[in-house]
This record gives structure tokens, sequence and C-alpha cells, in this order.
């Protein structure tokens, strides 16, 4: 199945008949993400700040762009600038019963997921891991973390950010642009006209 969409997401054409028999479900998640959105924009649903500046890197596509390997590079150049940075992670297929989990090199990625020890390893510096993103970078800042960078953090709202960078995968694009499952989208394309940097 996977193979399918993917053929479906990135035919140029838009006509690949499995994208277009997802439309309608592509339809119900748009209007589930823009009421998303806008509760969390009203304040409907609370947005945490820890009090230093956060700095989000996501993407609007499913799957991997690069994201991870600009926040270690983003977080050396901080660094290199006398920042004391640290990485929150949302810590995807980690089985740790308790949130959040500091992340060392040397830590089980079975508990906290790969990429939080990925980056760990690549970077040396504190990374936090927390499905509740704001769990995460409050621990960070009792370990004195002065700026956060988020991984993969766009869609997860209830971490208040000051700068968002979208990633964009430079060889496919946004596919057909449609939103899931009848595209690889999961928020439109509309959406970087809100984004700091692309």
């Amino acid at each position: 199945m996977d193979r399918a969409l993917q053929a479906a997401w990135y035919d140029a054409s838009g006509r690949h008949p499995l994208s277009l028999a997802l439309l309608p479900l592509a339809a119900i998640y748009a209007a589930l993400i823009w009421l998303r959105r806008m509760a969390w924009r009203r304040g409907w649903l609370p947005a945490t700040h820890p009090g230093v500046p956060v700095v989000v890197v996501g993407n609007l596509t499913v799957g991997g762009t690069g994201k991870t390997p600009l926040v270690a590079w983003l977080v050396e150049r901080l660094r290199a600038q006398g920042w004391q940075p640290g990485i929150v992670s949302r810590g995807y297929g980690g089985r740790a019963r308790d949130w959040p989990q500091a992340v060392a090199p040397g830590s089980d990625a079975q508990q906290v997921g790969d990429e939080p020890v990925m980056l760990a390893r690549m970077t040396g510096c504190p990374v936090a891991a927390a499905p509740e993103r704001p769990r995460a970078a409050a621990l960070l800042v009792d370990q004195g973390v002065n700026i956060i960078v988020a991984d993969d953090g766009l869609q997860h709202y209830a971490l208040a950010r000051d700068i968002e960078i979208a990633v964009r995968d430079g060889a496919r694009g946004y596919g057909n642009r449609r939103l899931l499952p009848a595209g690889p989208l999961r928020e439109p394309v509309s959406r970087l006209a809100t984004v700091d940097l692309e």
C-alpha cells in the first residue's frame, strides 16, 4: 500500500485514481486540521512557552525532508554564537512509560525513539523527548538550556514558538499538493505564508 500511495501522492498530473478516490477523506482531514489550528490560534487550546526562545523546524509533508540534519546544524551554529541550545523531540516510537525523558547518546532508542538518540549523538547537546513537547522543553530549561530547537514540531502547537522553519523536499516538492490521505501534505501549502523561513 505504501508504494501505491507514494505513486499517487507524487503523480505530477494530479489525476492518479487512488488520489482522486481519497479526496473525500482529505476534505474531512482538511476540516479537522482547520478546526484544530483555529482552536490554538483563538486560545481555546493553550500553548505553553518555556520562557526561552523556541525555534521550530518542521515540514508540511509526510516523511523525511532533512529536518534532523538541519536541527543538528542549527544547534551547532547557535552554540558557536554563545547560546546553550537544547533539542525537543516527540520521541516517536519510544515506549517509555514516563515522559519527559532526558536523552543521552547512549539512551535506549526503543524507550525514547531513534531520532532523539541520533540527535544526542550528532550534537552532544541536551535533548529531551516527550509526546507533550512543553514538558520536554521545561526539562531542558531546568538543565540550563537558554534556547530550544524543536525537531519536527511544525504541527505541534502546544509548544509556543518564536520562529518557524519549514523544510521542503528538494526533489519531490509538495507532490500533488493535496492533504492526507489523497496527498502527502499534513497541512495545506498556504500554511507556508505563516512560517518565518522555508
